[in-house]
């Protein structure tokens, strides 16, 4: 692996972790609950009708809120690096034929 790939996928992991708090409080899933009238306002009420009237737990809209109200777990911060360095690489392979 040559210096550039490895900053790449380094960008991607480090970029990945810092914004996904951000992207998932500019949808609506925030500290604060549910933002009105947000895109999580729009899942939730989907998922609730769905759900004959709640939201399932372990569901994508309770798991969202809950990463929007607590932050991300351990496992979850891994998993989210490991996707970002990912696109880092494949960002990088890309980068040689332009």
């Amino acid at each position: 692996m040559n210096l550039k790939t490895g900053i790449a996928i380094g960008l991607g992991a480090g970029g990945a972790v810092a914004l996904t708090p951000f992207a998932l409080g500019v949808v609506g899933f925030t500290a604060a609950g549910i933002a009105a009238k947000s895109i999580a306002a729009g899942m939730m009420a989907s998922a609730a009708t769905a759900g004959g009237g709640g939201v399932a737990a372990g569901s994508t809209v309770a798991l969202l809120q809950s990463a929007g109200a607590a932050g991300l777990a351990g496992s979850t911060t891994a998993i989210v690096a490991g996707v970002g360095g990912a696109v880092g690489y494949v960002t990088s392979l890309a980068s040689r034929f332009f």
